[in-house]
């Protein structure tokens, strides 16, 4: 783990836990990008720019991860995601499909994962109401998700007065508003492991921050109080791989190359590697190690560095004069949401976009710096700015679109040719903007959260979209995918249904990375469905050292 190992007790402890300007606009627990970067370009006609602060997304850099300060947002994807290539194909026909993009299924259904998806709610706590119990349409619950094979552990959150009025106003459009599922205990619980957390307090300060209650489900308050004790197991923080060694064939890993704590470069034989670091170092070390083909976008050939995505949303704020919220009091992912534009729920034919989102109003807790929302036109600051704040502050609601990003051939990763890291080694170059097909949705969805702030009878509105060009200015998502994905064609995926390695059998590449493209839901959920999937076939593998596949 190259970052650093903290005590949540005592690293995390309150009050200072809360200090938004360390933590959230500081970037204490985030990736160090003086010595560890990528560029970025929108596209291979431009020169790609190292990123040089913390804008659109925020990657960690800690033992836990970037999982350590996310908000909690634990969905699951549709049957639908899993197939979407197939699907769209069958429903639409294959023309519908545009020209340019490389929609693809993952290689694995709902009916294998589900299984795994229900392991890793246990181990995470996750709350929430199920819509779906085997077949069955359950009152309170989304009425669109897959089949459950059971409910969740923990019970749904309670609805805030923002909840409500909204609640209200998407059933008299004729919506179904549930509860959004939570990784922030609803309730005292002790999980698989036997490792106890706490409800949640509702105190905020979750996206950006590691809860201080501990209340937030994460590797460092769910696994590592059980995997520590483990006699075999050993965490050495602060070391840096560079590179995954292989054997003279190339076809089999015999380790790691690290940079420890000391500087000194440090070589680890193993039997099996696994890479379990965010999208972008996963997708970069099978770069820099020579395993698997890199990604032409020219001829489309190539696999390592394909189908990168990021996540699309917008979200409208509604003011009032006459209601009044709490909004200091929050927990990670509150919320109450809709899922009528999901999956393949609406008819996308008549509309001319292939992807959806989920519409929800959150009640995360407005921090001091970043929670202050003021009507379009307020100036940006002196005596009418503060007006404005101190008007608005309890009066005014964020209607949030969370919506898919589908991958294109020329949206992709690949090593830059002139910037380098602290080890002298190339950063991950990253290519990417928007295309028709999503802002063709995103104009769609806008106008349905138009109809829902009418609804609210609000007395005025405001915007946030991201624009019509991607650029990494301004806070967006942390929710960043592909580079090594998974699937059923060795010719356009990196790994197998298993999340194996074609190339090096030993090999299994583990994350976000994994994402053919992004869905509309958030993906930590299904990036840890995905490791206890990976986990029970390298058992198997383990058994029996051969392709899985």
């Amino acid at each position: 783990e190259r970052g650093k190992q903290f005590d949540i007790n005592t690293d995390f402890a309150k009050p200072n836990v809360y200090d938004e300007l360390k933590f959230d606009r500081h970037s204490d627990i985030f990736q160090n990008l003086s010595r560890d970067t990528l560029t970025f370009r929108n596209n291979d006609a431009q020169t790609a720019l190292p990123m040089r602060e913390m804008g659109a997304f925020k990657p960690g850099e800690m033992v836990g991860g970037t999982s350590a300060h996310w908000g909690g947002n634990a969905r699951r994807f549709l049957p639908h995601d899993f197939e979407m290539h197939s699907k769209i194909k069958e429903r639409y026909g294959a023309s519908f499909i545009p020209e340019g993009m490389n929609l693809q299924d993952w290689g694995v259904t709902w009916d294998e994962v589900e299984p795994y998806y229900d392991q890793f709610e246990e181990i995470f706590g996750v709350g929430g109401k199920a819509g779906n119990l085997e077949g069955e349409i359950q009152a309170g619950g989304n009425p669109h998700e897959g089949p459950r094979s059971r409910e969740y552990p923990n019970p749904p959150t309670r609805r805030t007065y923002e909840g409500e009025l909204f609640a209200e106003a998407t059933r008299l459009l004729g919506y179904v508003p549930f509860q959004g599922p939570t990784a922030a205990m609803t309730a005292d619980y002790r999980n698989l492991y036997r490792v106890q957390m706490l409800e949640c307090s509702r105190g905020g300060f979750c996206s950006s921050h590691v809860c201080g209650s501990g209340a937030k489900a994460n590797p460092m308050t769910s696994v590592h109080p059980a995997l520590f004790r483990q006699p075999t197991f050993e965490m050495r923080p602060l070391c840096n791989v560079l590179r995954v060694n292989t054997d003279s064939t190339g076809k089999k890993a015999t380790g790691v190359t690290y940079i420890d704590a000391r500087g000194n470069e440090v070589e680890q034989p193993a039997d099996i590697v696994i890479l379990g670091a965010y999208c972008f170092s996963n997708t970069r070390l099978l770069l820099l190690s020579g395993i698997g083909t890199p990604y032409d976008p020219r001829t489309g050939k190539g696999t390592v560095g394909r189908n990168y995505a990021y996540q699309q949303g917008a979200s409208v704020q509604v003011f009032f004069d006459d209601i009044e919220f709490n909004p200091f009091i929050g927990g990670g992912q509150v919320n109450t949401s809709i899922d009528e534009f999901n999956g393949d729920v609406i008819d996308r034919g008549p509309l001319g976009f292939i992807g959806g989102a989920y519409i929800n109003v959150a009640s995360s807790g407005a921090s001091p710096i970043k929670g202050k929302r003021v009507p379009a036109g307020t100036p940006r600051w002196g005596g009418e700015w503060k007006k404005a704040v101190a008007q608005h502050y309890r009066r005014n609601m964020s209607i949030s679109i969370h919506a898919t990003c589908l991958s294109y051939q020329h949206n992709y990763l690949d090593l830059d040719p002139t910037y380098k890291d602290a080890y002298g080694l190339p950063l991950l170059r990253m290519t990417f903007d928007w295309n028709e097909n999503e802002l063709r949705m995103m104009d769609y969805l806008n106008e349905r959260c138009m109809e829902i702030g009418r609804a609210l009878k609000g007395s005025r509105f405001g915007g946030h979209n991201k624009g019509t060009h991607f650029g990494l200015p301004g806070y967006q998502s942390t929710h960043n995918v592909g580079g090594a994905v998974m699937g059923s064609d060795p010719s356009t995926s990196v790994v197998n249904k298993y999340l194996q390695s074609w190339d090096v059998s030993n090999l299994f590449v583990v994350g976000g990375s994994a994402f053919p493209q992004q869905p509309a839901n958030g993906p930590t959920e299904t990036i840890g469905m995905l490791a206890c999937w990976a986990a029970d076939a390298i058992k198997d593998y383990v058994r029996n050292p051969a392709p899985l596949v």
